[in-house]
């Protein structure tokens, strides 16, 4: 029996899962490697900050989801992925090999920015909540004003802490930076778009131009970076980095592998590194899946034109985009709220309409 190794969990593997749930896959021996068995959705983590929600109303039981969808969960990070040997070596040393493997495993925060340790990268969240719980910071500054950054921003000004925002591009389209930038405003954010971080020194002390200032800690949301590893792994990348994919979404260089979410470049058209296309991926991935069981071919994973963007702004309220469309209000959190929900449901099992 062909092995499947399923890396990371992330939301094209998380609708991919879920699907196996409903229906089975038959003739593959699949393995899904995670390094949490619960994880944080990374969709309900400003609400989680900000107070709206439990830790534990937003984490995904991905021990249960894997054992519901008959996949056998292998707790630990990728250490070393070499394409040519079809093996991955995981960091506590054990080596998984396979015939088929599909990688989901994210990004990482970009740390170029001269002086990076001395800040805290918003990934992986779950670090992020230990280091945000674990000390009192009333100065709080946050490098990277995109719609992550933004979300955090008004998060945590919910607790009365004095954030500042560095932005170096608006959000686009600009109808949505707009929006923004009045609610950031509204709540007290001292917003500084087009005020690009520096440097970070001992402190933390934020340098943006000739500005110096000090902060109790500062929040790394800059861009998305891959994961070291990919470098050595011996699959094509785009210029960033990026497992290079075509519309299969196989890799270019080596067809018994797949990418999606935010470690995949799709060849013809770079897509938003966004959940809403990562979910659609994966359940490309599932039909792919059975029919390489069955000795079919993959199918075309075909990308929706737009997608929506709902962000949530501290205490239930938020903003939608839809294309050059925006609301906002409670009724867009309300909204949003149970669209995050539906999903948390979805990966537990539970069927429509049943609460915990």
């Amino acid at each position: 029996m062909r092995r499947l190794l399923l890396a990371g969990a992330g939301h094209a593997h998380l609708a991919l899962l879920a699907a196996l749930c409903e229906e089975p896959l038959r003739g593959l021996r699949i393995t899904l490697v995670s390094p949490h068995a619960r994880q944080i959705y990374s969709g309900m983590l400003p609400g989680v900050i900000a107070g709206n929600y439990r830790r534990d109303e937003a984490e995904i039981d991905v021990a249960g989801l894997a054992e519901r969808a008959h996949v056998e969960l292998h707790a630990g990070a990728i250490a070393r992925f070499d394409a040519e040997r079809r093996s991955v070596v995981l960091d506590d040393g054990s080596e998984i090999p396979y015939d088929l493997a599909s990688f989901n495993v994210g990004s990482r925060v970009d740390t170029s920015l001269s002086g990076a340790g001395y800040a805290t990268p918003v990934k992986p969240f779950e670090a992020l909540l230990q280091r945000l719980q674990g000390g009192v910071f009333r100065r709080i500054a946050i490098a990277g004003g995109g719609a992550g950054g933004a979300e955090l921003a008004m998060a945590l000004r919910v607790h009365g802490a004095a954030v500042t925002l560095y932005s170096e591009r608006a959000m686009a389209p600009a109808q949505l930076a707009e929006r923004v930038e009045r609610v950031l405003r509204g709540m007290g954010v001292d917003f500084r778009p087009g005020m690009a971080v520096s440097a970070i020194e001992p402190g933390p002390l934020v340098v943006a131009g000739a500005s110096r200032q000090e902060f109790d800690i500062v929040l790394l949301a800059t861009g998305a970076a891959p994961l070291p590893w990919l470098k050595s792994s011996g699959l094509a990348r785009d210029a960033r980095g990026f497992v290079q994919v075509g519309g299969t979404l196989q890799s270019t260089s080596h067809p018994e592998v797949f990418a999606s979410g935010d470690c995949a470049s799709l060849s013809g058209g770079e897509l938003p590194k966004s959940g809403v296309y990562a979910v659609r991926q994966g359940e490309a991935l599932a039909q792919t899946f059975r029919n390489l069981a069955q000795g079919q071919a993959p199918i075309e994973y075909q990308p929706q034109r737009r997608a929506l963007l709902l962000m949530s702004c501290g205490r239930r309220y938020a903003i939608a985009q839809w294309g050059s469309r925006t609301a906002q209000g409670g009724w867009v959190w309300r909204w949003k709220n149970r669209i995050d929900r539906a999903w948390i449901r979805r990966l537990a099992g539970e069927k429509r309409g049943e609460q915990k």
